[in-house]
Formats: structure tokens, C-alpha cells, sequence
């Protein structure tokens, strides 16, 4: 079995479990975001009084954070009220950040974990060795009620990073020229499981971004096999044992696929798909109108760090706005500690609550009509981040500073050391 597998199996108290079985697991940990008021009108309409398991659910109020809208408000009001008469302590508030850093901050994601929140770039917790995927608004509120809900056991697709990642290059550029190759839809329903000797050269945040993206190719889940890199950052966060899994040597991928990273060259996805990916070079000189650093996918300290390692002592550009969100209030707390905010603030970027912002499309920072975006998020599609009109390219936290500084897109390369 692949350690996905015993994972699920672990869940559903078997002994084994092979794809394309459907099986009926425990979930360990429930997340709901303040997009999915939903969530509680279904619970209730499914006959439910009390949530089953309220030590294994949490709320976090992170999409709308803090509130832009009456109606907003009025979601954000009847969540906190559920939590109260729910008795669930896991409430994280306005300001707290975006579910997926937050958990990590917590100390509520580890090995062998099966994950499901109201929010698809739940395959970010594959860096941690879980089963982390998303779920909507019925399927969570199954859990709610039982403590439990059922998966088709995916099939798993292996990729092999080999080589040496080139100075400038991030796992968002290797994600992203992965995705540009492969397809957006060649992944789904499956697990995406990375390897190789590349990993080792990947921190915990590189390797969230690189799980985190294989939603935009399908992906059910995402797994890495926890290592040395793993284990030395949960000390510091999971204060309870957990149980850890490793396929099996026999084990048969459904495909295996191998990439040398060594000549990959910073990437973009283009305006409207995200895997209209080429190397940034094709884009350079397209004048900006915003700069986007932040999101589950962006926007941890490494990023806001690589962020003002390219702005310090410098101006962001007179035509160009730098939007910076913190991913969670602790990377937000790091960032201050270690002198990124004062330099960014400095530099002439706007500092935005730790959420999703404009991530969405539903406030801070959100685009008009033809204004074009640099964004380190995971979407581009028309209106993903304000007006139809608007154009995003994404690319790594670099390739955003680097472009906000010129006032254009361009090659971050040059601010790095390349060997």
C-alpha cells in the first residue's frame, strides 16, 4: 500500500485499502472557513442538535477577515454564536490568518492525519505527510453530525525532483512549470506525491507551496514522505503523538514522472489559466498596476523575507501599489521581529490584516477594470481577484518584489546569487 493508503485505512479501521475503494473514515480534524456559513444551516437541516466531535472541529475567519460587508459581518456573527453554543474552542478570529498557515501555527497538523476543510488548497498539509483535501458545505457538515465522511481511495501519480534548483528559482516556479507541462486537469482525483533528492534543499515553507498548488492540477491530496526537514519544524508546533506511514517498497504508481530542476528558469502562469505557464522572460516589461505578496500559497515569512531582501533600501515604484499579507498573525509577529515589515512599509508597500484579502476577489487590495496584477497566489481566472477585466499573472514571491520594485514584470534572477 502507499503510505496514503494506510493513512485511509488506519481511518476506516482496516487492515488495507486500494484505490478505487469507497471507504467510510474517521476524520481526525474539521476546518470551516467564514465563506461557508452554509456549513451550519446544512447541519441543522440533516436533523443535527449537537456536533459530534467539537475537539476535532474548527472555525476560522479567514476570507472575509475583517469583515467588508453587513452580510459578511452577519456570517462571521452566527459562526461565532455556533462555536459558543457548540462548545468548539477552536475558534480562530479575524486576524489570525488563512486556515491552512494557521493550523500549521497551531500545532494541529501532523503525519498520518486525515485533514478536510471548507477550502480546496487543503492539499498544502501533504507537506506534512496528512490527508489534507477540501470539502464543501454538505460533506462538512457530515462530519459535524458523525465525526466521519467517505473518500474513494485516489490513485497516485509520483513526482521525482532531481538537479540543483538555480539561484532565483522557488518551489513556485517548479510548481508552476510542472503544472505548464502537465495540464491543470492532469491530477484529478489523484494524490500528487513528491520526491527525490530535491526535497532536501526545500524548506517546510517551499514545500507547503509546492503541495499547496497541486490543487490547481486536479489533485485530490498531496504527500510528501516526512523527513529529518518534517520532524525538526512539528517539534515545534505538535505537542501529541501521531502515528507515521510509509508505502510500501512494492507499491505501483498509476504514473512516475521525473523532472531536473537544474535548468528550470523563474516562471509565470499568464492571464486566464494557470497552466498558462512560460518562463517570466516571455513577460518582462508588461507595466503593473499591483503587486500581490500573500495567501496559502505566498505569503509565509521566507516569502515576506525574500520580499524585502529585494526592497531594502529601495522604493517600490511610484506607478505600482505592494500589497503584503501575512499568511497568519505569527508570521506576521516573525516578519516584524526580524525587521521585513519595517523594511517593506518603508519601501512604500501597504501591509494588509493576515487573511486572504484580495486573494478572492472580495476586499483589500482588489483589482479594477483592465489593471494588470503580479500576484504570489495560487488563481487566475477572470474576477479571481476583483474585476473580470483585470489581468493576474502568478509567479514566486520573488518575481513579485522584484516586479513591484520595477514597476513591471520582471526577472528576479538578478537579485540572488546564481551559481
Amino acid at each position: 500500500m502507499h503510505a496514503i493508503e494506510k493513512i485511509l485505512a488506519r481511518a476506516a479501521g482496516r487492515a488495507s485499502v486500494s484505490a478505487g475503494e469507497i471507504v467510510q473514515c474517521r476524520v481526525d480534524l474539521a476546518e470551516v472557513n467564514d465563506l461557508y456559513l452554509q456549513t451550519i444551516r446544512s447541519f441543522y437541516d440533516m436533523g443535527g442538535k449537537r456536533v459530534c466531535h467539537p475537539d476535532r472541529i474548527t472555525f476560522i475567519l479567514d476570507h472575509y477577515a475583517p469583515a467588508a460587508t453587513i452580510q459578511q459581518a452577519e456570517n462571521q456573527k452566527q459562526m461565532r454564536q455556533f462555536c459558543c453554543e457548540q462548545g468548539i474552542e477552536l475558534l480562530f478570529d479575524i486576524g489570525s490568518g488563512v486556515c491552512h498557515q494557521v493550523m500549521v501555527d497551531e500545532g494541529l497538523v501532523y503525519p498520518g492525519m486525515v485533514l478536510v476543510a471548507t477550502d480546496s488548497h487543503t492539499t498544502t498539509h501533504g507537506a506534512f505527510g496528512a490527508f489534507g483535501t477540501g470539502v464543501g458545505a454538505t460533506d462538512l457538515a457530515v462530519i459535524m453530525r458523525t465525526g466521519q465522511l467517505w473518500f474513494r481511495v485516489p490513485e497516485v501519480i509520483r513526482i521525482e525532483l532531481n538537479g540543483t534548483i538555480p539561484g532565483g528559482v522557488y518551489a513556485k516556479d517548479i510548481i508552476l512549470f510542472i503544472i505548464g507541462a502537465l495540464g491543470a486537469d492532469y491530477a484529478i482525483y489523484k494524490v500528487v506525491e513528491f520526491c527525490g533528492p530535491v526535497l532536501k534543499s526545500l524548506s517546510v515553507s517551499e514545500r507547503m507551496a509546492l503541495c499547496n498548488m497541486t490543487t490547481e492540477m486536479g489533485a485530490k491530496a498531496s504527500y510528501i514522505q516526512p523527513d529529518e526537514i518534517t520532524f525538526d519544524f512539528l517539534q515545534q508546533k505538535v505537542k501529541r503523538s501521531y502515528q507515521m506511514f510509509e508505502s510500501d517498497p512494492d507499491y505501483h504508481c498509476v504514473a512516475n514522472l521525473s523532472y531536473d530542476v537544474s535548468g528550470i528558469l523563474p516562471q509565470l502562469s499568464a492571464p486566464h489559466s494557470v497552466d498558462n505557464v512560460a518562463p517570466i522572460s516571455r513577460f518582462e516589461g508588461i507595466a503593473l498596476d499591483q503587486a500581490y505578496l500573500g495567501s496559502c500559497t505566498g505569503g509565509r515569512t521566507e516569502d515576506i523575507g525574500i520580499a524585502a531582501h529585494i526592497l531594502k533600501g529601495k522604493k517600490v515604484h511610484a506607478r505600482t501599489r505592494f500589497v503584503v499579507v501575512p499568511a497568519s498573525k505569527n508570521v506576521y509577529l516573525e516578519s516584524l521581529e526580524r525587521g521585513y515589515i519595517d523594511t517593506l512599509v518603508r519601501a512604500g508597500a501597504t501591509i494588509v490584516t493576515p487573511g486572504y484579502a484580495a486573494c478572492l476577489g472580495t476586499h483589500a487590495g482588489i483589482l479594477a477594470a483592465g489593471e494588470v496584477c503580479i500576484s504570489s497566489t495560487n488563481r487566475n481566472f477572470p474576477g479571481r481577484m476583483g474585476h473580470a477585466g483585470a489581468k493576474i499573472y502568478l509567479g514566486s514571491p520573488a518575481a513579485v518584489a522584484a516586479s513591484a520594485l520595477a514597476g513591471k514584470i520582471v526577472n528576479p534572477a538578478p537579485y540572488f546569487d546564481i551559481n
